[in-house]
Order: structure tokens, then sequence, then C-alpha cells
């Protein structure tokens, strides 16, 4: 597998000092978390790391300081998820399962709405395995999360639609409580095709408190601004006939491919 210590490089992450786990969740958790996302060129991403590098640490997992994700979205036969999060309902609802690759640990996730509106993120950590399906256990882990957001779907009405994979660095400001994951070799599978991000451009999102934390002042000094862009929502926008346009798949058009389906991720991983 080359694409992570090709993003590692390309990013300049041997500038940054390292941080374990239990410290970049540490700081994660310093306070009430609000979500910016940016499509940043990856020169303007590699000076952005420069500038932090006085101020944040790279999580480093046994001298790698990437790891490629695999994610698969579930949804209804009518993609309701895709489209509550297009209708801009207050129910906002994902499921999903997601494979750490290179650590082969795997977890089932569910996204739901709080009653101010922020998102919150509930997680069971099931065998790799069970990777990209809900097995019994993780079915009803995701009913009862569902149930209790007011959310009136079942997993028995979920099905695999979609597959997102990509690979990530990320960074944390182990005093101010504020973190940035940087994205790269982003795209999505459905139905034998692939929606992929250009591979000179990173999905940056930072991860901090109410005002804009330092990564966010430094991108906005770049000339980058904010973007409202969902991996799942923008795949699904690509990739199957007949949606609806929106904002987000006029945005994604500017940046993203499609294409055949390449061999799946896992294999690539596996013979590498």
């Amino acid at each position: 597998m080359t694409l992570a210590p090709s993003l590692a490089a390309g990013l300049g992450l041997e500038e940054l000092r390292s941080a374990t786990l239990a410290e970049v969740d540490a700081a994660a958790a310093l306070q009430h978390r609000v979500d910016r996302k940016y499509l940043v060129p990856l020169d303007r991403a590699r000076r952005l790391i420069t500038c932090l590098a006085g101020s944040h640490h790279v999580l480093d997992l046994g001298g790698r300081r990437t790891t490629s994700y695999l994610s698969t979205y579930f949804d209804t036969p009518e993609l309701g998820a895709w489209r509550a999060h297009v209708q801009g309902r207050r129910r906002r609802w994902k499921v999903r399962t997601r494979l750490y690759a290179e650590d082969g640990l795997c977890r089932v996730e569910v996204k739901t709405k709080d009653g101010r509106g922020a998102t919150v993120k509930h997680a069971l950590k099931v065998p790799a395995a069970e990777y990209g399906q809900l097995a019994e256990q993780a079915a009803q882990f995701v009913d009862e999360v569902l149930d209790r957001a007011g959310i009136p779907v079942t997993a028995k009405e979920l099905s695999a639609a979609a597959e997102v994979r990509y690979v990530r660095a990320a960074l944390a400001d182990l005093d101010g409580g504020s973190r940035v994951t940087l994205d790269g070799a982003l795209s999505c599978h459905r139905d034998g095709r692939a929606a992929t991000l250009d591979p000179l451009h990173v999905l940056i999102e930072t991860k901090g408190g109410a005002q804009p934390a330092p990564a966010d002042r430094l991108l906005l000094g770049m000339g980058v601004r904010p973007v409202s862009l969902s991996k799942y929502i923008v795949g699904q926008s690509l990739l199957t006939p007949g949606l609806p346009d929106n904002d987000v798949r006029r945005l994604s058009r500017a940046h993203f491919t499609t294409g055949a389906n390449p061999s799946p991720l896992l294999e690539r991983i596996r013979a590498a």
C-alpha cells in the first residue's frame, strides 16, 4: 500500500512532533466540538502544516503518521439518510461501519443530531470480519441509537449503499484542545463506479470550539473558505443516476471525477 506514505510525504508530516492516540483523544475531549471543512490544494495544506508545527502534534501509531480508512454507509432503498441531509431535515442520521485498515480495527458508528442541532456520534467496536455488514449485535446497537434519537428507521431496513475510502492524518493542539484532520486519496464507490477527489487536493476538517481555531484562521488567510461537504453525500450525488441536483453536487463536480471502480482498497492493502 503506497497511498499512506505518499500522503505523509506530500504533506510534510515529518515536520511535526508526534503524539500518542491517548494524547490526541484527550485533546479532542477538552471542549464541545464545532467542525469546519475545507477543500485545500496540496501545496497550501503543506504550508498549513508548516505554520502549525510550533503548536500541533501529529498522531503517530508506531511510526506511522497516516491511517487508511474504509467506511461502508448504510441507507434505506429510498436513500432516506441521503435525502434527510440534502433537504436539511432536523433529524438527520448516518449509519456506517468503519475499518481502520492497517490496525484491523472496526466500529459501527451512528451519527444523529441533538436538540441544539449538534452532531452526536455513537460507536460500537465489532470484529474486523464484520466490516461492511450489520450483524446481530451491530443491528441491535443501531436500532437503540436511532430509536433514542426519534428516527423511525431500523437496521433491517438498511443495506450497504456506498463505500468511502481515504487516507487520514490527524493533528492536535494538545494545549488548546483543537484538532485537524487531513484526508487524501479520497474516493467513493458504488455499483462498479467510483467518484475520486483530485489527487492534488485534500479535505481538511478542523474540530474545535465555537471560535475559529488557529488552523481556521490560517486557512482563511490563504484564501480558503469553509465548505459544506459530506463524503457519503458527495458520492451518492455523483454515482447514483436520477438524484436531484443540489449545491453539494455542483461543488463536487469541480473537484471530483467519476470512472470505473478500481480494485478494492482492502485487497491492495493485503497485497502490499
